[in-house]
């Protein structure tokens, strides 16, 4: 199992060839508040880059990339009934999906912990 990071402030833990995608503690503190999270379903495709959903809090609108190729196989629907749990376990609990990963060679464009790190300063 590895964690990989997006400059998106997404966080992306690879098992074989699926993944639990979220948003990282980084983005949950910069958004503030979430009050809403609008979320696609599962079998929805998906490219690298593309929209994946949008994260409303009372300070803005966030929108979600894909960090790679894939196909949602799993939408966490208690986000539906309380967005709030982004703030309190973003890393955790709070995942937004699980993808099946069609380009496993993407995952070379993404960040490990330390280069995370380094970003966010």
């Amino acid at each position: 199992m590895a964690t990989y990071y997006s400059e998106e402030h997404e966080w992306l833990t690879v098992e074989g060839d699926t993944a639990t995608l979220g948003i990282t503690k980084h983005a949950a503190e910069q958004l503030g508040d979430v009050v809403f999270v609008e979320q696609q379903e599962a079998g929805d495709e998906f490219e690298k880059g593309g929209e994946i959903g949008v994260i409303e809090s009372v300070k803005a609108a966030s929108e979600l990339y894909a960090p790679v190729d894939g196909e949602i196989v799993e939408v966490n629907e208690a986000l539906a009934d309380n967005p709030g749990s982004l703030n309190d376990d973003p890393e955790g609990a709070a995942w937004i999906y699980k993808i099946k990963i069609t380009d496993a060679a993407q995952l070379e464009d993404l960040m490990d912990l330390d280069g995370y790190k380094a970003l966010i300063g």
